[in-house]
């Protein structure tokens, strides 16, 4: 039988319900340096500079 609990996306140990969907305090600063680094993104157009420059 295998298991249905799910691994860290970063390191790939057992979750812990504390730092879900990470392992820990680390592997979730690590995803969050991703974003801030825009390692990751969102799918999607680009948007022009103008319409980032007046959302509210």
């Amino acid at each position: 039988m295998t298991s249905t609990r799910k691994a860290c996306p970063i390191c790939r140990k057992p979750r812990d319900p504390e730092h879900a969907p990470f392992c820990s305090t680390r592997c979730r600063d690590i995803d969050l340096s991703r974003w801030f680094g825009e390692d990751y993104a969102v799918p999607g157009p680009p948007a022009a500079p103008d319409e980032i420059a007046h959302e509210d």
